[in-house]
């Protein structure tokens, strides 16, 4: 189906831009640009999963149950060679084209849209910020940007990838991934990862055993920390002008992120 063709059965069908988001899986924002002829050359997975909602015929989606319209966006969220519902592996993981970016999380595959100038922004300054910390104080930790593999359960049904990861101690710095989880961890919300990253990945990493999770969100321009490793911590909020300390520096670091470009 080509973009006109998918722009005469939105009107058709009376699909909102949001609507047709939650129904494909795609994020909201890669919809909007497909629909406003921003972006001309979509990938075709992509492609494929709004024609599949678009292409179909069988009945009216406003009136479907919930779990049925669950049912739709895994179809399209979910790499799926079977086309059935299973718990993914991370032989599933590998098996995916390496320009689909993806997460695995407790059986299920995540499609992960395709990160801002923005966003990128941010990370790069954040990592050399940390970076300079870590040397500056003799830190024995190293500083890893995505798109790098967190095994983080060490088992077959999860592999991350966070925007910026910490590691202290030994690893295999020649491995093809990290097992394990990670001393500190940020993710820089986007329109598409915003749900996943505040509730779902917030829970799998202090479980994990993640000691301190932050949380960037551009929007609000605002700095979330939750610091696991104290048993009765309280998440912290900071504001995109602040000084914030790194936790698991105990008091020799912090990030000011005036500094960072956002």
């Amino acid at each position: 189906m080509t973009i006109e063709e998918m722009k005469k059965k939105k009107t058709e069908k009376g699909f909102t831009n949001e609507m047709l988001s939650k129904l494909s899986g795609v994020p909201l924002g890669t919809v909007q640009k497909i629909m406003s002829g921003e972006t001309t050359a979509p990938r075709k997975f992509t492609i494929d999963a709004l024609s599949k909602v678009l292409g179909d015929e069988s009945g009216d989606y406003t009136k479907i149950s919930h779990s049925e319209k669950s049912m739709v966006s895994e179809t399209a969220v979910a790499y799926s060679a079977e086309g059935g519902k299973r718990k993914y592996t991370i032989d599933d993981y590998y098996a995916i084209p390496e320009d689909r970016r993806v997460e695995l999380i407790d059986g299920v595959i995540y499609d992960m849209g395709d990160p801002s100038l923005s966003h990128q922004r941010i990370l790069g300054d954040l990592f050399v910020l940390f970076r300079e910390c870590a040397s500056k104080h003799n830190m024995p930790c190293e500083v890893y940007l995505s798109p790098c593999d967190v095994r983080l359960d060490k088992d077959n049904y999860t592999m991350v990838q966070p925007d910026l990861l910490v590691i202290c101690g030994e690893y295999d710095e020649n491995g093809i991934l990290y097992e394990g989880a990670p001393e500190l961890v940020v993710e820089i919300l986007s329109p598409s990862s915003r749900s996943k990253d505040m509730v779902l990945k917030l829970y799998k990493y202090q479980n994990a055993g993640v000691k301190e999770y932050w949380i960037i969100d551009p929007k609000h321009r605002t700095v979330y920390i939750h610091q696991f490793s104290d048993e009765d911590y309280a998440p912290k909020q900071y504001a995109f002008d602040q000084e914030i300390p790194i936790g698991i520096s105990e008091g020799k670091c912090s990030i000011d992120f005036s500094k960072v470009r956002a």
